[in-house]
């Protein structure tokens, strides 16, 4: 059967703007029918949207649960500064913490994926209070490090981010937004399409390879209308703000530094990590030895067969696990409301 899945303009959302100076944030809030009994927020990576959870949102909604999905800084509707100082986790936490406080008061389950999930193990060590639980798909914690780095020392250490330093570099963003047709082709690659070869438009030895682009066939994880969204909402800025994410390892270890010296770095919370066990980027064995961090328990879950987006690819699957976790997080007050 297949998964309920938002579309674009769906209407069982609504399409909100909240702005923090010259920066403007997009986000859809789905409301269920009654009374919500908690809040989650979803985090995006790269290169997606916030309608890269369009499979969980329905499924969320039939919980009884209020959704919150932002546009991260730099993609679709909200703003893309030119500024890498713009993207420090310290200033983007306390953007999303006050959108979700103007819906809600309670303590929210957070969920982050990619980039976004790297976001959501910050904004829990930054908003403690803000959260009630939280999971990740495909990245384990790192708790904050008074050891500053490089991202040419990161990589050096872990070789499955080389294409990191492409990304970082001007060379993706620039290969990328050269014309429509390798913006297309890098939207179709990236989400698992390939040349009639079978090569890819992404490696993580390498990113973005430009020779591809434009003989790259269509995404087997996106209908050709949530293509045609993907490539309208990059249109808007091409791959500058995205990219900045990768320009921010300083920023990241002076503002880890000072929230080193602050917190012990436990996750208090209860906490899901879901790996996928085809992602070549953030492979299953990043996550062990992960249960040190976590005082409130940590439930760890592989979807089998999955690449890296693994909530497109096995909506299913996720959105059980998903499932399982909020209903052991809220407990009576979830049944009581189904």
């Amino acid at each position: 059967m297949a998964v309920d899945a938002l579309v674009p303009n769906d209407p069982r959302v609504e399409h909100k703007f909240k702005s923090f100076g010259d920066i403007k944030y997009y986000y859809i809030l789905a409301k269920p029918q009654g009374k919500p009994v908690a809040t989650v927020l979803l985090t995006h990576g790269w290169p997606d949207l916030g309608f890269g959870w369009r499979y969980q949102v329905p499924y969320l909604l039939s919980l009884n649960l209020q959704v919150i999905v932002p546009d991260m800084l730099g993609y679709g509707q909200t703003s893309a500064p030119d500024a890498p100082e713009e993207y420090s986790f310290k200033k983007m936490t306390a953007q999303i913490a006050a959108i979700v406080k103007d819906h809600t008061d309670e303590p929210i389950i957070l969920g982050g994926h990619d980039w976004g999930a790297a976001f959501a193990w910050r904004l829990v060590n930054y908003y403690p209070e803000l959260i009630r639980g939280v999971f990740s798909l495909c990245v384990p914690y790192t708790p904050p490090s008074p050891v500053k780095y490089s991202l040419e020392d990161f990589v050096k250490r872990l070789p499955n981010f080389t294409y990191q330093l492409q990304l970082a570099s001007p060379v993706a963003e620039n290969i990328v937004n050269k014309s429509p047709a390798h913006l297309r082709g890098f939207i179709n690659g990236v989400f698992g399409g390939l040349t009639p070869e079978g090569e890819p438009a992404f490696k993580v030895s390498v990113g973005v390879i430009e020779e591809n682009l434009e003989r790259i066939q269509p995404s087997p994880l996106l209908s050709p209308e949530t293509i045609d969204f993907y490539v309208q909402e990059y249109s808007r800025h091409g791959l500058h703000g995205p990219c900045n994410w990768y320009r921010t390892t300083g920023l990241r270890g002076e503002d880890d530094e000072e929230l080193a010296n602050k917190i012990d770095g436990k996750i208090k919370v209860p906490a899901m990590l879901v790996m996928a066990e085809k992602d070549a980027a953030l492979p299953p064995q990043m996550a062990q030895g992960q249960e040190k961090h976590f005082e409130a328990g940590l439930k760890q879950e592989l979807v089998p067969g999955s690449g890296h987006w693994v909530q497109a690819q096995c909506p299913e699957v996720v959105n059980k696990y998903i499932g399982e976790f909020i209903k052991s997080v809220l407990g009576d007050e979830l049944k009581a409301s189904l």
